[in-house]
């Protein structure tokens, strides 16, 4: 998948013959074939022409419009999924009490083995650290989430561990960025919003994905219900919150490719990336999307296996199976 991120502040995207084109001031800013996009990421005010929402809702590319600290205002999409069994067979699954649980602890099991995991490479590699009592907390509250018999209950387990992950996950960063906990609306210190601006883009990828193969967005197994949220892709994203988005802050932070000065802070408090570091931002997350690595025997990379976990969990609603999410090797 290729994403073409817009922030150019008073740009306008126009297709010319089979190009998209940005411009600004009767100036072209880039233009690229529109076969190599599949994806459209807008930031803040800029504009888009008539001939180009036509041109890219025949051509199945979809629009996110996103304010500039990375808050979804809505998408431009082609016509959903004709899938209509796997919809059906999906609202039957969120009335089973049975398969919303297994899916539930399937999930948040795997989350935790993930924060686990990341904790025990990173103390392995640094001598110096200790992680043991938080790593312990992880381990005691993984082996109670089988056993818990709600939703609401698994999420209470999943709160303690990630509490004690996010304390080592703060010795985990340069010293030149203070994080003692999750803010997210706003965001309130430069490492959490490098964090949520991650999660949005990682949830807008998988919102994609589960749209474009029948699934109702809208209906998650694990975060429920809740007017005009899109639930499914918040499950699907949880066991990826760590070893995609955190591994890709914590890498940034402490190779000195974002600092402190490249955010600004909001009269509500929130800090945020400048409009030039997000574009760092984005080529650090698009690398870190594309790389390979080794999984079950041969080389993928994260945004394949974004697609391979939708497939897993279509299979999964369409037979009632087992759920077996992502785990960090």
């Amino acid at each position: 998948m290729s994403i073409l991120y817009l922030l150019e502040q008073g740009s306008k995207l126009r297709k010319t013959s089979k190009r998209l084109v940005v411009e600004k001031n009767r100036t072209t800013l880039f233009e690229v074939p529109a076969f190599e996009i599949d994806q459209i990421l807008i930031f803040g005010n800029v504009q888009i022409s008539t001939q180009a929402i036509n041109f890219l809702l025949e051509s199945s590319i979809e629009v996110s419009f996103l304010s500039m600290n990375g808050r979804l205002r809505g998408k431009l999409s082609p016509v959903q999924s004709k899938n209509i069994f796997l919809r059906l067979a999906q609202y039957d699954r969120f009335k089973d009490e049975e398969f919303k649980l297994m899916i539930a602890k399937n999930i948040i099991g795997a989350k935790l083995k993930n924060q686990r995991t990341l904790l025990l490479r990173y103390q392995r590699n640094h001598p110096d650290i200790d992680f043991t009592s938080r790593i312990s907390m992880i381990s005691q509250s993984l082996l109670r989430v089988p056993y818990e018999e709600s939703i609401p209950s698994i999420m209470g387990q999943e709160g303690t561990s990630t509490r004690a992950y996010y304390h080592c996950y703060s010795m985990m960063l340069s010293d030149d960025f203070s994080f003692t906990r999750r803010t997210r609306h706003p965001p309130l210190d430069p490492v959490n919003a490098l964090l949520s601006l991650g999660y949005v883009l990682i949830t807008n990828e998988m919102a994609a994905l589960v749209e474009s193969v029948g699934f109702d967005p809208f209906i998650g197994f694990v975060h429920g219900l809740r007017y005009g949220r899109q639930s499914l892709p918040l499950d699907m994203i949880e066991v990826f919150r760590y070893p995609v988005i955190d591994t890709l802050v914590q890498s940034i932070i402490n190779k000195g490719v974002i600092r402190e000065v490249d955010f600004r802070k909001e009269s509500d408090g929130a800090v945020l990336l400048n409009e030039e570091s997000m574009k760092k931002y984005f080529k650090q997350y698009e690398d870190r999307m594309e790389k390979n690595f080794k999984h079950k025997g041969s080389y993928t990379c994260y945004r394949q296996v974004f697609r391979d976990e939708i497939d897993i969990l279509r299979k999964s609603v369409l037979n009632r199976e087992e759920y077996d999410p992502f785990l960090v090797r």
